[in-house]
């Protein structure tokens, strides 16, 4: 879905201009007459969100600058570039201090309208993604910091909200990928243990070795090699949220000690003469179905019953769609900064159409991948386009991927050569080595799982369940490899070993 923008004005004359022109630049397109209309309409939860506000500042009754004020008093975070047709230095001041982002001047031409709208939406994309990245390293993101704008996340925002009322523990799951790590910060911040410690623990990424000593800790001398006292996960999260994420993957036998650190509110490190009473908000989070494993004996159901107090489940992207182009916007705007490309403002009608067009097997994980490489695929434009999304534009009918011929240098006289120049799919395996020779199953297998780590992004039990091999194993054979964390390089994402994913 485009961005959908609201006009205020009361000449119906200049509705029309407008309404055509930004139509014209490929946004749906409300209308409104006076600002009290365009308030009640700004208020109505029910109907799309409204992107973007063009408002004219000289109206009867409640004018441009009433709305603003009373924008700022109801909290409505929404951009607005105001018009008049009296350009004065006065009124753009006061428009700016009151909360405007752009100011125009009737009659406005088309070109100058469009770089004001794309200006505007990007700002206030590079704003919502500053916003949350700050809430978020402060531990009081809230729901007003994800976007959830389709019917089935304003559920989620609606039982989020109300599991942050009390310390029930909560259980979220959701395809990979969909953000349930950010719905579980959102419900810290808005609960009263904002502002407090939020340790997350991706259980599949736990050597089974040391999965007792992370969560719990443990004492000197306690085993082989624990040269100093640990505290576990547990006790860095006293007084705050412990977020275990796929906790589908946690062994039977720590299940039993987690169900009864839930149970007493006290765990026992390795090697303690005596429990420790620990204070935490848990909030789980599985890609599985939970009761299925229950049934084939890999969970115990007890535990199961104690974790799934308040379920919610976050729908994968497919389903909302609404939120895909305004997803895509603020993680355009936050890679542009970052990449050091500040030309780059929008994205044009057809990217929009062909991210909607998507099914997003990996979700908002996919998506800000996607973003992210397109923003360094491009060049010099202002605007993305499909030439930067080729393997998406591939795999949806109607989507042309149109690459510009490198320019070729034309050859001097005195060359006669035939240049043979092999294009080869980096993702291709090669089975000769620069000889000529085969290579050896060793080399092989270790750039299969180097290929592995960079595709699942370090989901150490997705790896292994493709790789059709054990963790056990894959660990084995990684720490054979020299695939230690300081060997991965810089992957986005989940790391193994820690649990912070880009979107849970």
């Amino acid at each position: 879905m485009t961005s959908t923008l609201l006009i205020v004005d009361d000449d119906p004359v200049q509705r029309r201009l407008l309404e055509a022109m930004v139509r014209r630049f490929g946004h749906m397109c409300e209308v409104c007459e006076s600002g009290d209309l365009a308030l009640e309409r700004l208020g109505a939860a029910h109907l799309p969100t409204i992107d973007l506000l063009i408002l004219d500042l000289v109206m009867p009754n409640l004018d441009g600058m009433g709305v603003l004020g009373r924008l700022r008093d109801l909290q409505i975070d929404v951009p607005v570039i105001v018009q008049t047709a009296h350009g004065s230095i006065e009124s753009a001041i006061s428009a700016m201090r009151a909360g405007a982002l752009d100011f125009v001047v009737k009659p406005v031409g088309a070109e100058r309208l469009q770089v004001s709208i794309r200006n505007a939406l990007r700002t206030d994309a590079l704003a919502g993604e500053v916003r949350q990245m700050t809430r978020r390293a402060s531990g009081v993101m809230t729901f007003r910091d994800i976007v959830a704008s389709s019917p089935e996340m304003e559920r989620v925002v609606r039982l989020g909200e109300r599991a942050a009322k009390s310390s029930i523990p909560v259980l979220i799951e959701g395809e990979s990928g969909v953000g349930k790590e950010m719905v579980a910060r959102a419900i810290q911040g808005t609960s009263e243990r904002r502002g407090k410690a939020f340790v997350t623990v991706n259980c599949g990424a736990l050597p089974e070795n040391l999965v007792e000593s992370i969560l719990f800790g443990h004492e000197k001398g306690a085993f082989t090699g624990a040269t100093d006292r640990h505290i576990g996960k547990f006790q860095e999260a006293h007084g705050g949220t412990l977020f275990l994420d796929e906790i589908g993957e946690l062994p039977l036998e720590t299940q039993v000690k987690l169900l009864r650190a839930l149970q007493e509110g006290e765990i026992d490190p390795v090697g303690a003469k005596r429990p420790v009473k620990v204070d935490i908000r848990l909030i789980s989070a599985t890609n599985q179905n939970l009761i299925e494993l229950v049934k084939a004996g890999r969970f115990r159901e007890d535990l199961y019953y104690r974790l799934n107090v308040f379920p919610i489940t976050v729908p994968p992207l497919r389903q909302r769609r609404e939120e895909i182009v305004p997803m895509a916007r603020r993680f355009l705007a936050r890679f542009a900064a970052e990449e050091g490309k500040p030309a780059l403002r929008g994205l044009s009608a057809e990217v929009q159409a062909l991210l909607n067009a998507y099914n997003w097997p990996g979700n908002v994980r996919q998506l800000e991948n996607a973003l992210f490489r397109a923003v360094v695929l491009a060049d010099e434009a202002d605007e993305l386009t499909i030439t930067e999304f080729p393997q998406i534009a591939a795999q949806i009918d109607g989507f042309d991927v149109r690459i510009p011929p490198l320019p070729m240098p034309a050859p001097a006289p005195s060359q006669r050569e035939i240049l043979r120049v092999e294009v080869r799919d980096p993702n291709v395996l090669s089975l000769l080595d620069e000889n000529g020779d085969v290579r050896r199953l060793e080399d092989m297998e270790a750039e299969v799982i180097r290929f592995a780590l960079a595709h699942y992004r370090s989901q150490m039990s997705e790896m292994a369940r493709k790789l059709g091999i054990g963790r056990s194993t894959l660990y084995r054979k990684m720490k054979d490899f020299g695939m230690e964390d300081g060997a991965l390089g810089d992957l986005p994402g989940e790391r193994i070993g820690t649990s912070s994913p880009v979107a849970a």
